[in-house]
């Protein structure tokens, strides 16, 4: 299965080389990319249309699209590998995850998205969430492998 992770901005040094580690690990399981787009200037309201439009160029058409954000709805681990083995087995061509820049999504993106949801009620610096996103996903990867990484419910 195809998935596409989709961010604003490159990581820098502190978090660098934690999300290509996992980034890395999502690939055993997954076909996997990463697509960067560059981080807006200007006013708020610029930047997130800036950033909105950049990430809906490189959205790919027929894979279903979850958007991250702090008002979306809160998913569990398991959550996360049911919603990527529905797609797989029965879904479109694959998934894309959304990650906005400092302010946030565009209203057209989070639109153009099929699911909205959050990693936490906290916000968090979107290189964060990039790293949190690329763990959730591996280890969405041994739960439907039955691999004993999680040990939740």
């Amino acid at each position: 299965m195809k998935i596409r992770l989709l961010c604003v901005g490159r990581p820098g040094r502190l978090l660098a080389r934690a999300i290509a580690e996992y980034e890395a690990r999502v690939r055993r399981y997954f076909d996997f990319e990463v697509a960067e787009v560059r981080v807006g200037r200007g006013r708020p309201e610029e930047v997130i249309s800036s950033e909105g439009e950049a990430l809906l160029e490189k959205l790919p058409e027929r894979h279903r699209c979850f958007a991250l954000t702090r008002t979306g709805l809160a998913v569990s681990s398991r959550d996360v590998a049911y919603e990527l083995h529905d797609i797989a087995t029965y879904g479109p061509s694959g998934a894309a995850w959304v990650i906005g820049g400092a302010f946030g999504l565009s209203d057209a993106v989070l639109a153009r998205a099929d699911r909205k949801v959050s990693l936490s009620a906290l916000t968090l610096p979107h290189e964060l969430a990039r790293l949190v996103l690329a763990e959730q996903l591996y280890r969405a990867g041994t739960i439907l492998r039955g691999e004993p990484y999680h040990k939740g419910e």
